[in-house]
């Protein structure tokens, strides 16, 4: 366990710390090969289905990567990252980092692939997984066009509303989250790429508490958190909070990045899409705002002294080291918005 943690971490760094296409797709393609374990480890078909679509894609993805950068070594005559000047090259690029990260058009991997995970596995792969290309596409920013990515940032949000509304099922539900993130990061991406990093490293920050209190009360589905009242109340509101921080309600640390995306595109005479991206969170909102209202809302806060066999381990659950302060940073980093 010990190597391939190192293998999934070593190589987002040597994708990160590239400067030669070459390189960064080595990293990329250890990071994917060091994963797969890890997905494949319960003995299950769904679990053999998710990591068999996993490494059809990925493997897709890194194809789509090598011939883009052959392509413009071939024009160019470097394998330089900030030497991608070739158009068609860019385009093909900005689609397989895409596929990479679950981004729309191209996401239709990442709910199947998370919905045959575990829940700490979900988390893995819509967190650190997603820094790798994020930097890469950072990186060539400059080079791709601007109306590929608004397109494909508007298309990820729609689609990351819509289809997280009639999900029952919690890790599905973050899958189409982790889609219109996606979508607000590469939206901005064309236009203030700091602002893109902050955006989806402000996610990352707000997806990790709640990940980890789904799998301390082990809860997976909506009908399972409607019953966490009687094992956690303090993980249960958290869990309420941190929905709505994610969602980009103020005063939560989630409206943040949007607050500031939203700010960059008017100063940039964008109006139309700022407009645009505010009527695709207001979809997204709403399934948020659904799981806060079933926890909230509908059932009592309180304990009762009996708790069903199957809930009874989780008496025992304490926050890891990791939950308390990402799920503060969470709720309270509101202060530290650089205006």
């Amino acid at each position: 366990m010990t190597i391939i943690a190192l293998s999934i971490i070593i190589g987002t760094i040597m994708t990160m710390s590239s400067s030669n296409w070459l390189m960064a797709w080595l990293g990329l393609e250890l990071n994917m090969l060091a994963i797969l374990p890890i997905l494949s480890k319960p003995k299950t078909s769904r679990a053999s289905e998710a990591t068999t679509k996993y490494f059809l894609t990925q493997a897709i993805a890194s194809a789509m990567m090598l011939l883009s950068s052959t392509i413009n070594a071939w024009q160019t005559g470097n394998w330089g990252i900030s030497e991608l000047k070739n158009k068609f090259s860019t385009t093909i690029m900005a689609l397989s980092l895409m596929m990479k990260m679950g981004a729309a058009p191209v996401h239709f991997w990442l709910p199947e692939v998370l919905q045959g995970t575990t829940l700490q596995t979900a988390l893995l792969i819509t967190t650190w997984q997603k820094i790798a290309p994020i930097t890469l596409m950072y990186m060539i920013s400059n080079n791709i066009q601007p109306t590929i990515l608004v397109f494909a940032g508007i298309l990820s949000m729609i689609i990351g509303g819509l289809g997280g509304i009639n999900q029952t099922q919690l890790r599905k539900m973050m899958a189409y989250s982790s889609i219109n993130n996606l979508g607000w990061t590469i939206t901005i991406m064309a236009f203030s790429p700091n602002t893109a990093l902050m955006n989806i490293f402000t996610y990352i920050i707000m997806t990790t508490p709640i990940f980890l209190m789904m799998t301390s009360m082990s809860t997976k589905t909506l009908q399972n958190l409607s019953t966490t009242w009687t094992t956690s109340m303090t993980m249960t509101l958290s869990i309420a909070l941190l929905m709505l921080s994610t969602s980009g309600l103020p005063p939560f640390t989630g409206f943040m990045p949007k607050m500031l995306i939203l700010n960059e595109l008017i100063s940039q005479k964008l109006t139309i899409l700022a407009t645009l991206a505010i009527m695709t969170s207001l979809i997204s909102l709403l399934f948020y705002l659904r799981v806060t209202y079933l926890i909230m809302m509908l059932t009592p806060p309180m304990t009762t002294p009996s708790s069903t066999k199957w809930r009874a381990q989780n008496q025992k659950s304490q926050p890891t080291t990791m939950m308390t302060p990402t799920a503060l940073f969470t709720t309270h980093l509101i202060p530290a918005i650089p205006f």
